[in-house]
């Protein structure tokens, strides 16, 4: 069975009517930009949603991460009714709905992966050109760490970046 989808002004209404709104983004992505009232129970530890028969909302950012777990979701519901907001926070911040944004919050991870990805791969193209060329292989070493990324799903570059300073708070 798939889990229905509610358009956000649906959802509106059930978490009114007293359905649990469960956010399954990381933590990272939560401290930076929420839905007010939501719990935040990361996809990976949604095993520990608590037993209820009240009904549950789930949402991600754009409605991709739910829609593609929905049997796993629907496990953790515990046969309590359960939906997923079609669009995610995205669709409801387009809504007019209101968000919390707390921009002290440093970037999501993954964001700050593509950003320092992104640049250490056009540094090594530029000093490629106009030092050595063997700094081109900067490119290629970044590129096979995406890769890696990609097919494991482990990412050294993210484990170093979890550690930098501006980040230790989400650590806690």
């Amino acid at each position: 069975m798939t889990i229905a989808t509610l358009t956000p002004a649906e959802a509106r209404r059930a978490i009114e009517s007293g359905a649990r709104f469960v956010d399954i983004r990381d933590p990272d992505e939560h401290a930076r930009e929420s839905i007010p009232g939501t719990t935040n129970i990361p996809l990976a530890r949604i095993g520990t949603l608590p037993v209820s028969d009240r009904p549950v909302v789930f949402h991600c950012r754009s409605g991709m991460r739910t829609a593609s777990n929905a049997a796993r979701l629907e496990a953790a519901a515990g046969g309590a009714p359960c939906y997923i907001l079609d669009g995610g926070i995205n669709a409801w911040r387009e809504a007019g709905l209101g968000i919390q944004v707390d921009r002290r919050q440093p970037l999501e991870l993954m964001r700050q992966v593509q950003l320092v990805a992104g640049a250490l791969i056009l540094l090594g193209v530029l000093l490629g050109f106009t030092v050595a060329p063997a700094f081109f292989g900067l490119s290629a070493f970044v590129g096979a760490g995406l890769m890696t990324a990609g097919a494991t799903g482990w990412c050294g570059m993210a484990n170093l970046l979890r550690f930098m300073p501006w980040n230790r708070a989400l650590q806690r």
